[in-house]
């Protein structure tokens, strides 16, 4: 068991140092986008960490699978590099046996794949889903920052106060840009400005909120004509609206797995497949990894990393095309994924037996003409 658990240990190291990069990468640039939307004002700042949690297991049901695949490439390559490979061939490891051992780390991988994408991905983005309806349902005021030009979610207004206390419910130094549109809301009458000293947030009984403007001016009119209006208040109400929060969930994915299974529908037919698929996906990528990682020392050991990742993502790009022609009914479900699951397995053992199968008849052929010459 010595060899299984060195083999096992050098590619679970290299997995888990890959699937950390990826994962840092891709969540990076997810934060961006999240951050932007908070930044406009479209998002509460608070929740971003809650969002990117709830969406960690739907990419880490794909990254997973990459990640095994570059493990097994990098850490062979290097144990072929340094001809430790070599050694192991000498004492009898057989392709087929290293397969073998190689699967065995597969296994806790692929099981934590299928945890993530039948249970813990579709979960979570049905969490991050409610969490977006609720932040649909905030008004300016919610998100409102100190300090910055704020546009309303429409950017029908634009909103900016020097300060906001703690509680939200005070704020000092307000300047508020509207457009004044035609009552039949087709043309646009112009600009409606507020400015104020400061004001406050307003609960009414029936739910509705109103900020009060205290010590201001309002001016009303076109930019770039003379022709406005200034009137100066003392208090002035501005309604902040607020829609109702939709509980609706509209993603395919977040639709638990349970409701998936017995569906007659093709787009949840095909969701199913596609989450048995990821850990299916994983055995696949284990044996069309061993033979890619093959390299020769004075090669180097990223010879074949380019073709190999080229090959990995005709898979997965296969995959997904398949996925979508499921959903529009154009291939028979009980066809479905498996199919290229097989083809590319097929290629993995083709790859498997082909370098021994060519040193053995390139040997035989040496023997031939040895024995005419």
């Amino acid at each position: 068991m010595i060899i299984p658990r060195y083999l096992s240990r050098e590619l679970l190291m290299t997995l888990s140092a890959v699937s950390a990069v990826l994962l840092a990468i891709i969540m990076s640039g997810r934060f961006i986008k999240y951050l932007a939307q908070a930044a406009q004002g479209q998002l509460d700042p608070g929740v971003l960490l809650q969002i990117m949690l709830y969406r960690m297991p739907s990419f880490l049901e794909l990254i997973l699978p990459l990640g095994l695949f570059l493990g097994i490439l990098l850490a062979y390559g290097r144990l072929y590099l340094d001809s430790e490979m070599t050694v192991l061939a000498a004492t009898g490891m057989s392709p087929r046996r290293l397969v073998v051992y190689t699967l065995i780390p597969a296994i806790p991988v692929a099981a934590l794949v299928a945890w993530m994408s039948l249970g813990l991905a579709p979960q979570g983005i049905r969490m991050v889903e409610q969490l977006l309806n609720e932040q649909k349902a905030l008004t300016e005021f919610d998100t409102l920052v100190p300090g910055r030009f704020q546009a309303m979610k429409d950017g029908s207004r634009v909103t900016y106060v020097e300060d906001l206390t703690d509680d939200r419910t005070e704020l000092s130094s307000v300047f508020i840009s509207e457009k004044r549109m035609s009552r039949d809301g087709g043309k646009e009458r112009g600009i409606a400005v507020l400015v104020a000293e400061g004001g406050r947030q307003e609960v009414q009984a029936d739910g509705s909120r109103y900020l009060i403007l205290q010590n201001g001016y309002r001016y009303d009119g076109n930019p770039g004509q003379a022709d406005y209006r200034v009137i100066r208040y003392d208090t002035y109400g501005v309604l902040l609206g607020r829609p109702a929060v939709s509980s609706e969930i509209n993603e395919r994915e977040a639709t638990p797995t349970r409701e998936l299974i017995g569906s007659e529908l093709p787009r949840h037919q095909a969701e199913l497949q596609w989450r048995l698929s990821l850990p299916l996906l994983v055995f696949v990528v284990a044996v069309l990894a061993v033979p890619l990682a093959r390299v020769n020392p004075r090669q180097g050991r990223f010879l074949k990393l380019l073709p190999a990742i080229l090959l990995y993502m005709a898979y997965l790009a296969t995959l997904i095309a398949v996925r979508g022609e499921l959903d529009k009914g154009r291939i028979p479900m009980l066809i479905g994924l498996w199919w290229v699951h097989g083809l590319f397995l097929l290629i993995g053992l083709g790859l498997l037996f082909w370098e021994p199968l060519r040193l053995h008849l390139a040997s035989r052929r040496a023997a031939r003409s040895l024995k005419h010459g």
